[in-house]
């Protein structure tokens, strides 16, 4: 069995390149572009015997005919795209261009070069965005309200995900992954970034001041390692052709708790001071992202099991090894 993983680079795609060569044994090619950064797979090059890299971009309608047509995977996970939604907010166009049209691309090539694939396409739950709390916990039938162009290229990747599993009988299954975090997590990501600033603080690269945007969004935390898991579930256990899915984990906090926390971890947590920079703030922000995974969970059994202490734990630890060897700016 053959699998192709789309942003094999990126944080979720590196570990779900790791539970999948630890656990199954298919064939893993991972896509990625040509000037894409390597050092999230630096352990797994090459993969000896277990798949290859192969270059194609989600805005070259060519390369992914080429891909395709080359791998004819037995199973797909779409993950590559523009995945902060701070930045959307600056390229729109280049977002929607990536996110949307790049997954219409991708979906097109399976159906005329591995129509018998079964195929992973990565939403988000920023789709649901400004939700009101007498909605909570989301489930799956809460209406759409993106909240940034990121979110609202999400939407587009979603319901062209469910298009091409009902217009052509493809196997095809959504997910809206609530908020995911653990080491490689990128750091325009809030707690990624605050994990970041606290070990360069450490380090003595900076002074003890952590930068934040809003702290009071509420948000339902689960380490990457479960989100793969689940991912190879979906596709795995029972697939039901169009089905979407929330997932998320247990652990419901304020963003601002997130960051006392790994403050806590510190050992210069008593000199730490926050400030507040208008630059990390969105326009507008999904501030409630409590999901409802009931659905999944009955379908396949998955749960959440690594603990929100360790994820943070190994977030920071993954910073601070960072650190040691690179020079970084603070974003």
């Amino acid at each position: 069995m053959k699998a192709l993983i789309t942003g094999i680079t990126g944080m979720v795609g590196s570990h779900l390149a790791d539970y999948l060569l630890a656990n199954t044994d298919w064939t893993i090619y991972g896509m990625i572009r040509w000037r894409s950064p390597l050092d999230n797979i630096q352990h797994l090059l090459p993969i000896v015997n277990r798949g290859k890299l192969i270059n194609g971009d989600l805005r070259d309608e060519q390369s992914l005919k080429r891909v395709i047509g080359n791998v004819k995977p037995d199973y797909v996970f779409h993950l590559a795209g523009q995945s902060f939604p701070r930045a959307s907010f600056d390229a729109p166009i280049e977002t929607f261009e990536t996110n949307v049209v790049g997954t219409e691309r991708l979906l097109d090539a399976i159906r005329w070069h591995a129509t018998s694939a079964t195929v992973h396409v990565c939403a988000s739950s920023e789709v649901f965005g400004r939700v009101p709390r007498e909605k909570l916990p989301i489930d799956e039938n809460c209406t759409f309200h993106p909240a940034s162009p990121y979110a609202i290229s999400k939407v587009g990747v979603d319901l062209i995900g469910r298009f091409y599993a009902e217009a052509y009988g493809m196997a095809v299954m959504t997910t809206r992954m609530f908020t995911h975090t653990g080491p490689r997590r990128g750091d325009v990501f809030a707690e990624s970034s605050f994990a970041k600033q606290i070990a360069m603080i450490e380090a003595g690269q900076i002074p003890p001041v952590v930068k934040v945007g809003n702290l009071k969004s509420l948000r339902t935390v689960a380490d990457v390692r479960d989100a793969v898991r689940a991912y190879h579930m979906l596709l795995t256990v029972n697939p039901q052709r169009g089905a979407y899915y929330n997932i998320g984990g247990r652990y419901i906090c304020e963003v601002g708790d997130i960051l006392e926390h790994l403050i806590d971890l510190s050992p210069m947590a008593s000199s730490i001071r926050i400030v507040e920079d208008p630059e990390r703030l969105r326009p507008i922000d999904a501030d409630l992202q409590v999901p409802n995974t009931s659905k999944f969970h009955s379908h396949t059994g998955w749960s959440p099991e690594i603990p929100f202490e360790k994820t943070m734990a190994d977030l920071l630890n993954y910073w601070r090894d960072q650190v040691k060897v690179r020079n970084f700016l603070v974003r």
